[in-house]
């Protein structure tokens, strides 16, 4: 075999090994594990001569769709819909804002035309979801908080995209408008919610109906369907990464067979996409250049961080309940990581005139912030007391492990406070037949079950049930959903018995 073969295999191996090394420590370390990720293909560049842009770009809007996907589908409806409003504010407006004030900047400070400032803004508008969880580890950050940052973080990045192509589609063309770009962005919202939508539905069905003799071929199966939904979105005209997103929202929230080996595939593959991209996207980088705009990347960042983002999200919360802690810590939080490097290479494929000046600020502009914010995320929650000790379980955790081609599946069961198994023994439990309980996780133990054996709230149980009675196993031990009766219209002779009164 070619030695240079051999040699890039060992190289792609070592890659995910330290990888997986990284990401145990990294929360030790006090840094998003993917930043060192940054610094080995800086490393590797010393060594490889690489400046491939357009297959960065193309390995970087892949590992997005998987990374979306992934996020989508471990994101609780149930959690994020109180918090849609604000999080959905912060996803559109904080990040033009944000972009506008940073563009502002960029322009002054970089000598740029002022398009291109906004460009620059554009791409750094983003906060990225995998950065800032990877930082706060297992704390239990305030529940409401939590579910804004993982709205947030999941929507926004669309914004960012767009954004960012119609500030290169206005350098390109100067009789380009901003209200054509204002149409635009509402087709590509709107048709990137349906598709999503609608996609998303077929998907679910594709995998409850189909029926394959290999269990693996699942997880394989509802990735195609992501990248398809991706696909097809863009090619139509809207956005795909949030078609993506809320495609994965609602396959993450059915009721899936083989969603628990679904999930954790997605979960692993996805980690392993965000390190061959920014390992890619790290070789793309040459120290030197960094060096050239060193004083005026840190002055940006200092202006992002302090400025721009808190700016942004006072602005976006006036509006929401949201006390002047949570403020301040949702400022905090505008973290940046693959996306801003992703959207650079746009500039370069596109040929923007100064588009390696904008790349290597943008590099620079995130590196600053993942150090600086990424070491003090998790040391600002506890400062401003907005960790808790746990919050209760969601429901919609709900979970299904598929026994082969049995008609049998182990369902997993969070048990919240309000279940109404708590404080039940299983003997008092009246299970449908050939239904039991298996294994009951209560925080760190497993505890073998038995007839007097109670149920409490926090617990995880594991019910071997037949697949026809999944329905039945749920009401039992999570109850019944509760349906908000409308109140009946009055019929058409009432109503006119009351107009002559």
């Amino acid at each position: 075999m070619d030695p240079s073969i051999t040699s890039f295999v060992l190289l792609f191996a070592l890659m995910l090994i330290v990888g997986v090394f990284t990401t145990k420590f990294s929360s030790q370390l006090g840094l998003p594990s993917l930043v060192l990720f940054l610094f080995v293909g800086m490393l590797l560049n010393e060594f490889i001569y690489f400046e491939n842009v357009e297959l960065t770009q193309l390995v970087g809007i892949m590992a997005l769709i998987i990374i979306l996907f992934e996020g989508g589908t471990q994101t609780k409806w149930n959690t994020m819909r109180p918090v849609l409003a604000p999080a959905g504010v912060l996803a559109t407006v904080g990040v033009l804002l944000t972009s506008v004030i940073t563009g502002f900047a960029a322009y002054y400070i970089l000598g740029l035309t002022l398009l291109e400032g906004m460009l620059f803004g554009a791409i750094v508008g983003s906060t990225d979801a995998a950065a800032v969880f990877s930082v706060l580890g297992s704390k239990n950050i305030n529940y409401r908080l939590r579910a804004t940052l993982e709205a947030e973080s999941g929507t926004n990045d669309p914004m960012a995209v767009f954004l960012t192509v119609a500030f290169i589609e206005m350098i390109q063309i100067p009789d380009s408008t901003i209200w054509s770009a204002v149409g635009s962005f509402f087709i590509q919202m709107g048709f990137g919610l349906i598709f999503g939508l609608l996609l998303g539905r077929l998907s679910v069905l594709l995998i409850n109906k189909i029926t394959l003799d290999v269990s693996g071929m699942y997880p394989l199966l509802a990735l195609g369907s992501a990248i398809f939904t991706y696909g097809v979105t863009d090619y139509l005209g809207g956005s795909g990464f949030l078609a993506v997103y809320v495609m994965g929202v609602l396959v993450g929230n059915s009721d899936l067979m083989h969603k628990f080996s679904i999930v954790r595939f997605n979960e692993g593959f996805a980690w392993m996409m965000q390190i061959i991209m920014f390992i890619f996207l790290g070789m793309l980088v040459f120290p030197s250049d960094l060096i050239t705009v060193g004083w005026q990347g840190i002055l940006l960042a200092i202006i992002l961080m302090f400025v721009a983002r808190p700016v942004a999200t006072v602005l976006c919360m006036i509006f929401f309940k949201y006390n002047v802690k949570e403020q301040v810590f949702l400022s905090w939080t505008g973290l940046k990581g693959a996306v801003p490097i992703v959207l650079a290479t746009y500039p370069i494929v596109a040929e923007v005139e100064n588009a390696y000046v904008i790349f290597n600020a943008v590099f620079f502009v995130v590196l600053i912030s993942a150090l600086v914010q990424g070491s003090t995320l998790s040391p600002l929650a506890t400062k401003l007391g907005l960790t808790e000790k746990g919050y209760d379980f969601d429901p919609s955790g709900f979970e299904m492990i598929n026994l082969g081609n049995t008609n049998s599946e182990i369902i997993k069961l969070p048990i919240g406070k309000k279940a109404p198994v708590v404080h039940s023994t299983l003997t008092d439990i009246i299970l449908p037949s050939d239904t039991l309980v298996i294994g009951i996780v209560r925080e760190k133990d497993l505890i073998t079950p038995g007839g007097d054996t109670s149920i409490e709230a926090g617990d995880m149980l594991f019910v071997l049930s037949e697949r026809e009675k999944r329905a039945k196993v749920r009401e039992v031990f999570l109850g019944k959903k509760e349906k908000k009766e409308k109140p009946k219209k009055p019929k058409w002779w009432q109503r006119l018995g009351r107009k002559r009164e």
